[in-house]
């Protein structure tokens, strides 16, 4: 029997292992879900979580199909060592499978000929479904090979293999080529933050998710209960990367991008670059604090007010006195307003019971409150004085008045002061979000809200009743509303157990355990202080590249972006190597930096391939993009080709090249990973990656935006196997020298 053959025999085993225990699990699962407990709540609870216990179980089961096992050491004791996706042992505890994330697993990763520790022989396995394809060996330590006996070698380089697979619209990962540098950034220490800055190609972003992954198996007691946030520059690279996390057994993760960081309010545009600065500037923090203290106002005169036909006056110093308590107990608005408006009713209670010549005793105070409660007067003129308020009624007052926002922020000028001006009812745009948030720290829940939240309760139990009803007439017992009541209880007790990541999603208050961020070089300092927020611990994996800022509220500094929030507790891990750009683009894309004066050293890439194609042409137009875009997709098989262009122009020229090539060959929008076509801007490409990209003039790239030659060099790095640059225009500094 063959190397291959042999290794078939232990993975069948592997994977009839894993069979047996996906069977085992979904059993117990079913008893449990089926298993009668009695009334109490405690009895409930633990059957819930049993529930969630195998659920969560079957869940990383089901995920981990994909290439069980990648990897075997051969030891110097004569042991060996397989390594996967997940640890695996029969029910004596043998170990018959290492997780990649064990400490056992780390020489698979890290073991070199110079120092080889225990191994003698590492070996990568390829897997297609359940059939070995292949294996290929690395004899590290020759002197214990010899000693031992002969070994048989096979296989050509994993790695390599690895990066020459077509692309096919959603990240793998890369678990079975992690290398020596890469590894260790995954492994770094759980506390503070891990900036994993690192150039086009370097695998910066896999090595993070690898990271979260890592870090959920290590310290799972301490992070697993939040879960982790992974936040992504936009919908298309979260559906890219979605497969990943998954597929290394783990599912507490939510993903988001900074448009979504706060639930039921989705950006659904962009600001101007210049209005983009202004709101991200830190100061706008302050600015809504400012916003928020200009609605608790204190009347210019006293009030005389109507109540059932007699009259109370309001009295400024009262409200003063009022604010000045609700305003120390450092709550939020709406929380705070609770305590102002029950100090304002009290005194206007008793003004109210002298007025209709009763002496005021505690007993009587309930009453008259509800009489003033039921006056419009003192509704009105209390609610002027502290406004129950939202973040959207908030922030579009700011927007639509321009004398609020004066007040808020008097650092803008008035120029500036226009650019941000927007009427009611306009969209939300990204730089708004982490305003919101903002806000809604500050104001906390209103009671209108909570009332509104408690009809949407009863509306629901009501419904459930009904249903109730329905079930017990149709079984034919008794619909008496009690049965039903009992019916319907009996079905909340036995509802899903929300997992940790839908809980979390749907909850602004919501604090992880670890937060990864990537491309983080383009968040604005008021979108970093959104999103520490929600990582108490700052326990964060930053993934940038500050050559690729493209965004003019963005940061090319990492200590101008960190510092404000965690002052001393961050560190950089520098990722030099390239893996996906051939040799010959990375050189182009090099020029073009250099060309800009800009100081970044690009990575080093690790293989070669096509010179870039530079196609000079008359005009640029769909039929001529589209002749572009089916020569290359002749020689492509079966991988992704991009067309990406510059800035917002993304959408129209999907529209205009669909007609010219075959159906369904162009992708309908930047989310689908099916067709073989998609059209991008230089934004909607960041961070992905494509076998073939061809890019269209880009010298509207270069103009497109404050930081273009940012943009140019994300573009120019987004392919593994050929870029062809379709032109009518000059060529950029730096292109033109290069054929």
């Amino acid at each position: 029997m063959d190397e291959v053959g042999r290794e078939q025999v232990v993975v069948d085993s592997l994977y009839g292992r894993l069979d047996e225990l996906r069977a085992r699990t979904a059993d117990q699962l079913s008893r449990v879900r089926r298993a009668r407990v009695g009334g109490s709540p405690q009895n409930r609870s633990e059957r819930d979580a049993m529930a969630a216990l195998y659920g969560d179980r079957l869940a990383r089961l089901g995920s981990v199909e994909e290439r069980l096992a990648f990897g075997r050491l051969d030891l110097t004791d004569g042991r060996t060592r397989y390594v996967g996706r997940v640890g695996l042992s029969d029910d004596d505890q043998h170990q018959l499978l290492v997780d990649w994330r064990a400490r056992a697993a780390e020489d698979f990763y890290r073991a070199t000929p110079a120092r080889p520790g225990d191994v003698v022989r590492r070996r990568h396995l390829t897997l297609r479904r359940r059939q070995v394809l292949s294996v290929e060996d690395e004899l590290l330590d020759i002197e214990a090979a010899e000693r031992d006996g002969e070994l048989a070698l096979s296989g050509e380089g994993a790695l390599m293999a690895a990066l020459w697979e077509r692309r096919t619209g959603r990240m793998r990962d890369i678990v079975a080529t992690i290398q020596a540098e890469q590894d260790e950034v995954i492994r770094a220490p759980l506390a503070g933050v891990l900036v994993v800055q690192g150039g086009p190609g370097t695998g910066k972003t896999a090595v993070a998710l690898h990271r979260a992954a890592y870090l959920l198996y290590t310290h799972r007691d301490r992070i697993a209960r939040n879960g982790v946030l992974v936040v992504g520059p936009s919908r298309a690279f979260l559906r890219y990367i979605e497969q990943v996390l998954p597929a290394l057994g783990e599912t507490g993760v939510v993903m988001l991008t900074p448009a979504q960081l706060v639930p039921g309010v989705e950006a659904e545009t962009d600001d101007e670059p210049a209005a983009s600065v202004l709101k991200g500037d830190l100061r706008m923090a302050q600015a809504m604090r400012r916003a928020v203290a200009a609605r608790q106002q204190v009347p210019m005169r006293p009030l005389t007010l109507s109540v059932d036909g007699d009259t109370v006056v309001l009295e400024p110093r009262v409200v003063a006195a009022a604010r000045t308590r609700a305003r120390r107990s450092r709550r939020p608005h709406n929380t705070a307003r609770e305590a102002f408006v029950r100090e304002v009713l009290t005194d206007l209670a008793g003004r109210l019971g002298q007025a209709r010549g009763q002496s005021v005793e505690d007993d009587d105070l309930p009453a008259l409150e509800a009489d003033l409660r039921d006056s419009p007067d003192v509704r009105r003129e209390v609610n002027l004085c502290w406004m129950p308020l939202t973040p959207q009624r908030l922030l579009a007052d700011l927007w639509a008045e321009p004398e609020r926002l004066a007040h808020a922020a008097p650092w803008l000028d008035p120029a500036e002061r226009a650019l941000l001006a927007r009427e009611r009812g306009s969209a939300w745009t990204t730089a708004d979000v982490p305003l919101f948030d903002e806000l809604a720290e500050l104001l906390g829940e209103s009671e209108d809200a909570d009332r509104a939240e408690r009809r949407r309760r009863a509306a629901g139990w009501e419904a459930e009743i009904r249903y109730a009803q329905g079930v017990l007439e149709t079984t034919g017992g008794p619909g008496d509303r009690a049965s039903a009541e009992a019916l319907a209880d009996r079905f909340a007790e036995t509802g899903p157990v929300l997992p940790v990541a839908e809980r979390a999603a749907a909850d602004r208050t919501w604090t992880y355990g670890h937060v990864v961020l990537d491309e983080a070089q383009e968040l604005s300092p008021m979108d970093w202080r959104a999103i520490v927020r929600r990582v108490p611990s700052k326990s964060m994996t930053v993934v940038g590249d500050t050559a690729q800022s493209a965004s003019p509220a963005g940061t090319t500094d990492w200590a101008e972006a960190l510092e404000p929030h965690v002052p001393g507790r961050w560190q950089v891990a520098e990722l030099t190597v390239n893996y996906r750009t051939p040799a010959e683009v990375m050189d182009l894309a090099t020029a073009v930096l250099v060309a800009a004066g800009d100081p970044a050293t690009p990575p080093r890439a690790v293989r070669s391939g096509d010179a870039p194609l530079l196609l000079p042409v008359p005009e640029t137009g769909p039929e001529v993009v589209a002749d572009a875009v089916r020569s290359e997709l002749a020689g492509l098989d079966d991988g992704r080709l991009a067309v990406v262009t510059a800035r917002g122009r993304s959408g129209g020229l999907r529209a205009a090249l669909a007609p010219h090539l075959a159906d369904g060959a162009v992708a309908a929008d930047t989310d689908s990973a099916e067709a073989p076509v998609v059209v991008l801007d230089v934004q909607e490409v960041k961070g992905l990656e494509f076998d073939v990209v061809v890019l269209v003039e880009p010298l509207d790239v270069l103009e497109g935006s404050p930081r273009g030659v940012h943009d140019l060099y994300v573009a120019l790095t987004r392919c593994t196997r050929r870029l062809v640059v379709v032109h009518a225009r000059p060529l950029p500094p730096g292109m033109g020298d290069t054929g």
